[in-house]
């Protein structure tokens, strides 16, 4: 059947399974925009700038473990995207982002609104094209979906020149990909799984460390499984936490930065370090020279790019985790740590300290967040923004099951907080969604509370306001002498801002007000903001310092000292 590239698309799209698209039309992207009412099957969802339509679609991925979709016009509508695309890349999120681009007449003469978004982009996808004819839109389509949600998920981008979108051409959809050299499914090494397996049922201090890759794998009960049979203590990575119940007698947190004092200690002490679907980076394993260097690493991780990377992988297992998992718990023995366990319990105990909420009178982060948890049932699905507030809320939030946790881990992109939430409850109508925002993260992107507005998304909205960009102004007091530059932020009237929206806005002044105000937000069916004034100059404590061992832990209320790198 001969069709426009423009219906095309849209019927590519709708084979891809793919119902919604963030997108914000322009110039060259208006042939594929008069096709949408011919193709109700896929919602548009009008957002406000295009970075906030691509974190949109990061959320709407995360939240439903699904491809998200955006879209966006040529010149500054594409490269409005690189932030998001490059988010979605760190954190290995299935996303797909269609841009127009100028006719292919124009394309490298300068056109208006002409930019090499292909090239632009290069560094931070999976995989791009330039469709230069409509016939091959279908094919590039589904060979973009199945990049950008096998192996390694990742961002996979896609620019279609204003032309292309009424040129005419047949339909065909392909029965299957094939792409020579992309091997989606590597097969397991039987000999490493073997060795990873001697190297596991000789461990006297193992411990598990699970990252992103166990959720995107959806390994979180082949996980379960093999931690309960080898009776090894399971660390999270921030992308990591609800692979494990945080309640489970085997999970122990998240380590890292700001990691539990005995998480850390655990990962410098164990002698079997077993990292699943984790980069083994800088913030979650500190200095590498100094990461436990007598320890025996076993990695699985489909990505092979990533064994000795950063630290020397002794057992490196290329593949899916919930196929190595599996398979590498029929290989190890039944087994009990007691006594490492008991080890890892008494520092707990002795340290619990360290991430206790303030109980003096003012009221802090901490405080707002362990009741956000506490009223809320365990089906919340909670969003964040950049800063001290992500870090207070992956230490006291509970967090039960995958998909639960959604933030920016890799790139760290303030501002993810408000336009993921949206298109986390577009995947997610029948959850509560709340969004923990930072004061300065909330006003990068606020403008997306009109799209919540159009599309009545009721997510609820808590405003960590302490008038700081404060994980700036902590490290400027521990490291700078207090020497506070530019981190002090005026604030507009968030409850006077939400109202402007036509939004609910509540503002939370002490303690005795936060329960009331999250029931409230919870009972109303639209929209909220909840401006909690919070504590100035709280700091996040544990903290590893820059450039620090995990072992060089510090907790409050000392004052690190600045480490060499």
């Amino acid at each position: 059947m001969r069709m426009s590239g423009a219906d095309i698309v849209l019927e590519s799209l709708k084979r891809l399974g793919i119902d919604t698209i963030f997108g914000y039309p322009g110039g060259v992207v208006l042939p594929l925009y008069d096709r949408f009412p011919a193709h109700p099957e896929v919602r548009h969802i009008l957002v406000r700038h295009e970075q906030g339509g691509g974190h949109a679609a990061d959320g709407y991925a995360r939240a439903k473990g699904a491809l998200g979709c955006a879209l966006a016009t040529s010149g500054p509508g594409a490269t409005n995207l690189v932030t998001a695309i490059t988010n979605a890349m760190m954190d290995s999120v299935p996303t797909l982002f269609i841009t127009g681009n100028v006719a292919r007449n124009l394309l490298g003469k300068d056109g208006f609104q002409e930019a090499d978004i292909t090239g632009i982009t290069m560094p931070v996808v999976k995989h791009n094209y330039l469709v230069m004819r409509a016939e091959d839109i279908a094919y590039t389509f589904a060979e973009a979906a199945y990049i950008a949600t096998t192996n390694r998920p990742g961002p996979v981008h896609i620019d279609i020149p204003k032309d292309v979108f009424t040129e005419e051409a047949e339909f065909i959809w392909p029965e299957s990909v094939s792409i020579r050299g992309y091997d989606a499914f590597p097969p397991l090494d039987e000999a490493m799984l073997r060795q990873a397996a001697s190297y596991i049922d000789g461990a006297e201090r193992p411990i598990i460390i699970a990252g992103h890759g166990v959720i995107l794998s959806s390994a979180w009960d082949e996980l379960k499984t093999f931690a309960e049979k080898t009776g090894i203590p399971v660390l999270n990575t921030l992308l990591g936490l609800g692979s494990i119940s945080t309640d489970h007698a085997l999970a122990y947190g998240m380590l890292g930065m700001h990691g539990s004092y005995e998480a850390n200690h655990a990962a410098s002490n164990a002698d079997v370090i077993i990292g699943i679907g984790n980069r083994m980076d800088d913030r979650a394993l500190g200095r590498f020279a100094d990461f436990n260097p007598t320890a025996k690493i076993v990695h699985i991780d489909i990505d092979p790019a990533e064994h000795g990377k950063n630290i020397e992988t002794h057992a490196a297992i290329v593949g899916d985790a919930k196929q190595a998992l599996a398979a590498l718990t029929s290989m190890v023995r039944q087994n009990t740590h007691a006594e490492w366990l008991r080890w890892i319990d008494d520092l707990r105990a002795e340290h619990s300290f360290s991430m206790a909420v303030p109980s003096g009178p003012e009221l802090s982060v901490q405080h707002v967040l362990k009741r956000i948890s506490e009223v809320n049932d365990d089906s919340v699905v909670i969003v964040t923004g950049v800063g001290q507030h992500q870090m207070w809320a992956a230490q006291h939030l509970k967090f039960t099951h995958p998909h639960q946790l959604i933030t920016s881990g890799g790139l760290g992109t303030m501002g993810f907080e408000v336009p993921a939430a949206l298109g986390a409850q577009v995947a997610r109508p029948d959850a509560t969604v709340w969004s923990i925002c930072g004061d300065g993260g909330f006003q990068m992107t606020l403008q997306e509370l009109a799209t919540m507005v159009d599309e009545n998304l009721p997510v609820k909205m808590a405003i960590m306001n302490n008038g700081y960009l404060g994980m700036v102004r902590q490290w400027q007091e521990l490291f700078y002498a207090d020497n506070y530059v530019s981190v002090a932020m005026s604030q507009p009237d968030f409850v006077k801002l939400a109202e402007a929206y036509g939004i609910l806005g509540i503002r939370v002044e002490s303690k005795d007000q936060v329960d009331d105000a999250i029931r409230t937000a919870n009972a109303h069916p639209g929209p909220v903001i909840l401006d909690f004034r919070v504590e100035a100059e709280g700091n996040v404590w544990p903290m590893v310092p820059a450039g620090a061992a995990l072992k060089e832990t510090v907790e409050a209320p000392e004052r690190p000292q600045e480490v060499a790198r």
